[in-house]
């Protein structure tokens, strides 16, 4: 019988007739994903001696952002979203759209020149001796060290809730939304209460009053304090350096804050009405957690996403609950990081102002350990 070595050196020779063309092999570092924190390694990593390409199944570098709701606009200020090395034009103390940042990521990476390769879907990532391993759709990559920046947003998750819900109900989940056009007359109900649920519930208030279904209280947050935009108090204060592991960041996890006012006055209008946590659906008939029931036409989902790593299948990587195990990004397997993820290290770090503070900091640990 041969051995275990032997059958891994002939796995790997057999990929190796599967290299796609145009594809870089025998890389020291793969990153996967081309949104805000791939782009960020990848700046970091043009800085070193070290080969590398990032991969993403996109089109175009950008249409993470491109693709989301048409009047998606960010909360953090242009001062205060940005890459590192390039300033996003415009004013400062604006707001930058979906499409501006969807094309300032384009031209940062194409500035900077940095290795991608679009429509390019990592199916599966293994280890074989000591080389990663990525078989895509375009062919085989081997690399000593894996970067997976494939941010948060994986699978829409919509809750298992019981009932059945009438054919004749409107469905969508927030990341297929586009515009308020997509929703036909009658009551809508928007079951989650986190930004883009009062986003979108505000948008919706044109075409008449919205019901929004949250288990919680919603905080919100100003955009500005004493003519500051609130970003600027966070640096000032330091709380954008508050840490995973700190007391502070337990408190904050627990409920995302709404930025901006505008919702709470919508509320105080009665256009949005808050309402208690759905607990089942009977044909057009919600059930709320405190008996009451409200008749609906339309749901919008704005329930989050669900991790997907199913294609990783290096153990040790990803625990039972389908959740990276890392610390500040750093895997308990050797070669492999993340980055992107919300609280990776500190608050703000899945966010485009954030992303910066990890990539260099992985950058570094990279550096150190990669020969």
């Amino acid at each position: 019988m041969p051995s275990r070595r032997s059958l891994a050196l002939w796995s790997t020779n057999n990929m190796k007739d599967k290299v796609g063309e145009g594809l870089d092999n025998n890389l020291d570092v793969l990153i996967i994903g081309g949104g805000q924190a791939g782009l960020a390694m990848g700046y970091y990593l043009k800085k070193s001696e070290h080969s590398f390409i990032v991969v993403d199944a996109s089109e175009r570098v950008g249409d993470v952002w491109r693709y989301r709701y048409d009047s998606l606009v960010l909360f953090s200020p242009r001062a205060y979203s940005s890459l590192p090395g390039m300033n996003l034009l415009g004013d400062q103390e604006g707001f930058p759209t979906k499409d501006e940042i969807a094309d300032y990521l384009e031209h940062y990476c194409d500035y900077y020149s940095i290795p991608i390769r679009l429509n390019t879907t990592v199916l599966k990532l293994e280890k074989i001796d000591d080389q990663y391993v990525a078989s895509t759709n375009h062919g085989v990559i081997f690399t000593r060290n894996v970067v997976i920046a494939t941010g948060p947003l994986h699978k829409p998750y919509i809750p298992n809730l019981p009932g059945t819900i009438s054919s004749d109900v409107f469905q969508i989940h927030s990341s297929q939304y586009r515009n308020a056009s997509q929703v036909p007359p009658g009551p809508v109900l928007v079951v989650g209460g986190g930004n883009s649920g009062t986003q979108i519930a505000a948008e919706l208030t044109a075409k008449g009053p919205v019901s929004m279904s949250t288990g919680h209280e919603i905080i919100f947050i100003p955009r500005r304090i004493l003519n500051r935009s609130i970003f600027w108090w966070l640096r000032v204060t330091r709380l954008y350096k508050v840490s995973n592991a700190s007391r502070l960041a337990k408190l904050l996890k627990k409920r995302e804050p709404v930025i901006g006012l505008e919702v709470k006055s919508l509320m105080e209008d009665g256009k949005i009405i808050v309402m208690d946590r759905v607990i089942a659906i009977n044909d057009n008939e919600a059930e709320l957690m405190d008996g009451s029931k409200i008749c609906i036409n339309s749901i919008i989902w704005a329930t989050g996403f669900k991790h997907d790593y199913s294609w990783v299948h290096v153990p040790g990587v990803i625990d039972s609950q389908n959740k990276p195990i890392h610390k500040k990004g750093i895997s308990q397997i050797n070669g492999i990081y993340f980055l992107g993820l919300p609280w990776l290290s500190r608050v703000g770090s899945a966010q485009i102002n954030g992303v910066a503070y990890d990539a260099k900091y992985l950058n570094k640990y990279i550096n150190r350990n990669t020969k």
